[in-house]
């Protein structure tokens, strides 16, 4: 790929967001009922590869339990406010009515409630007795801390989330969490990211995840670029890192990692996008805040809002479609892309005649 000149002393390359790109149809078309938009992590089989990102606004164990059963996977964020409260609806009530600058002080606050172990305990048990695939989220800084109270309450998945992940984490305060050695002690499969770049994920498949999140997670919460001037659009991210899930299934004589993107996934065209660029499932946030029975009630933010010293993130309002349900899988009333998402991927899918998520990420794209 030809760089471009920034300045005589900076080049850099060019790279796509899911707006930059559109999905090409192919001589071949399907009806939509032919095809199967099935998953499969590890041992876990879900219908629809969906995860719901582990953020309040979106993920309680009530509506991690409907997404199981909707056949996607539920990400509690065990170190939010159903891990520090014993009852947080009363909170999540007050952050939906806070105004302007007073959303993210007050967000500062409610968070410096220490983390309780019983909780995490509590709040999986829960999740467990449903029947469904049992996901918690940890940031790096916390894993070594509760990782114990997470593997000994059965969860199934265990996922590692944090703006930017890598596995040559270097610290003169203190001794980063070593992933190779964590992952090869556990029991359960382990998600981690994110990361946005060939090598990082390369990096981040050697210690033996079983997947790899793509982005930066919490896009249209997220304000990391303004605040830190860092990104990457997530075509290019994702399509960069199914390069890396390639060259990995040769080192390692044919390991399969699983990508997941995990930034940008705002509409229904973002998910399709994803996958055909090599995602094998996304990780959703926003579209989900747009549902009635989603914990925020309209407001939508993760755990970069709340940092101590430096917000990265802010509560944001979305209007209320429907239900999640609804948002999955329709009908629709908008037609803007917010409802009906698995509808819109097998469509997709359908009208590029590919009945199979793995075969859709052969789909040919081009650059808009």
């Amino acid at each position: 790929m030809t760089d471009i000149e920034i300045g005589r002393a900076k080049r850099a390359r060019r790279a796509y967001s899911f707006d930059d790109i559109a999905i090409v149809p192919s001589r071949r078309t399907r009806d939509p009922e032919e095809v199967s938009t099935a998953w499969q992590i590890d041992a876990y089989r879900f219908d629809i590869p969906v995860l719901a990102a582990p953020m309040d606004s979106v993920m309680s164990p009530a509506t991690a339990i409907a997404l199981g059963g909707f056949g996607g996977l539920g990400v509690l964020n065990l170190e939010g406010l159903w891990t520090r409260y014993d009852d947080p609806d009363p909170l999540l009530e007050e952050v939906a009515g806070l105004q302007g600058v007073d959303a993210t002080r007050r967000l500062q606050e409610i968070y410096t409630e220490p983390i309780r172990a019983e909780l995490i305990t509590e709040r999986l048990r829960e999740i467990r007795e449903s029947g469904v695939t049992v996901a918690g989220s940890l940031s790096p800084q916390r894993t070594k801390e509760f990782a114990k109270a997470v593997v000994d309450a059965g969860v199934d998945m265990f996922v590692i989330r944090g703006t930017t992940v890598s596995a040559e984490h270097v610290s003169s305060q203190a001794e980063p969490l070593n992933l190779k050695e964590f992952i090869y002690e556990l029991d359960v499969p382990v998600i981690v990211g994110g990361c946005a770049t060939h090598q990082a994920a390369l990096h981040l498949m050697r210690t033996g995840a079983a997947g790899v999140l793509v982005g930066f997670g919490g896009g249209a919460a997220h304000t990391t670029r303004t605040v830190l001037g860092v990104a990457v659009p997530m075509a290019s991210a994702v399509a960069d890192v199914a390069a890396a899930r390639r060259d990995y299934l040769d080192e390692s004589g044919g390991r399969y990692v699983h990508v997941i993107a995990d930034g940008s996934i705002g509409k229904s065209g973002d998910v399709a996008k994803a996958i055909a660029c090599g995602a094998d499932a996304v990780m959703v946030g926003s579209p989900f805040a747009r549902a009635s029975d989603a914990p925020g009630r309209g407001f939508h933010w993760g755990t970069e809002a709340h940092h101590h010293d430096l917000p990265r993130g802010q509560r944001v309002q979305f209007d209320t479609v429907g239900t999640l349900q609804e948002i999955l899988f329709g009908p629709s009333r908008v037609a803007d892309g917010t409802m009906n998402l698995v509808g819109a991927l097998r469509r997709s899918m359908a009208t590029t005649g590919y009945t199979e998520v793995k075969e859709f990420q052969r789909v040919e794209v081009v650059v808009e």
